[in-house]
């Protein structure tokens, strides 16, 4: 049995990766699903990157889980990478999936090309509390590539505007993840095109990790709503011993 924390990305809560857990959960493990600060309903959208890991890492303390595996996807990568930083004697392991991988001193903006940066300061401008939002065009053909009209629908009506700050606030680590003693794993679905091909995920981003282990799994940036099944098995191979 393995304890499971799955972080969520930007725009969404803990509950979407129900399905996600559900096969986890069917084959003996403990699975556990927080939502990020600023993504709950009802947070301010003012929140930055250091209260959003700091949410995490109370929600470890509150539940007192140890020797955890600890999965982020997308922007969940900066979150993980910081609480493994505050709080190492809690993971056993690292998941990456399709995650962004900070170094001391990076923001989320760092490692996204110019042309999303200058969308997401355009509609933060405009927001009047500083959160983005996706456009369903980029959701529908960039995220969820390998679902239907209906799911990429129905899976986009599911999102949360996303607080500005937390891709915008660079993080501080006292040890690069590279460097950092935990074991490290990489899921790359491998019909992801959130990023541009020519700056995708893995390797640009996977290889920041040091010594890791690499699961590839068909599937789109948003497999968890059109294949939670497939996901969960690259998981449990990402996160066995």
């Amino acid at each position: 049995m393995t304890t499971y924390v799955l972080v969520h990305g930007a725009w969404h809560t803990g509950e979407l990766f129900e399905d996600v857990a559900a096969p986890l959960r069917i084959a003996g493990h403990v699975v556990h699903l927080p939502t990020i600060a600023g993504n709950r309903p009802g947070d301010v959208k003012s929140t930055g990157l250091a209260e959003a890991i700091a949410s995490i890492v109370d929600y470890l303390a509150a539940n007192d889980l140890s020797d955890v595996v600890l999965l982020g996807h997308s922007y969940g990568g900066m979150i993980i990478t910081g609480v493994a930083d505050a709080v190492p004697e809690r993971i056993r392991r690292l998941i990456y999936w399709n995650a962004f991988v900070p170094n001391d001193g990076e923001c989320l903006n760092d490692m996204v090309p110019p042309h999303y940066v200058a969308l997401f300061d355009a509609m933060s401008a405009q927001s009047g509390d500083n959160s983005v939002v996706l456009p369903y065009p980029i959701w529908r053909e960039a995220f969820i590539n390998d679902g239907d009209a209906d799911l990429a629908r129905s899976s986009y009506d599911r999102l949360n505007p996303h607080p500005y700050a937390t891709f915008t606030d660079r993080i501080s680590l006292k040890t690069n993840p590279a460097a950092m003693t935990v074991a490290k794993s990489y899921i790359n679905a491998t019909e992801d095109t959130a990023l541009p091909q020519s700056r995708g995920w893995h390797p640009r981003l996977s290889e920041k990790l040091g010594l890791f282990r690499l699961v590839q799994t068909p599937g789109s940036h948003e497999m968890c709503f059109s294949d939670p099944e497939g996901l969960a098995q690259a998981i449990m191979i990402a996160g066995r011993d």
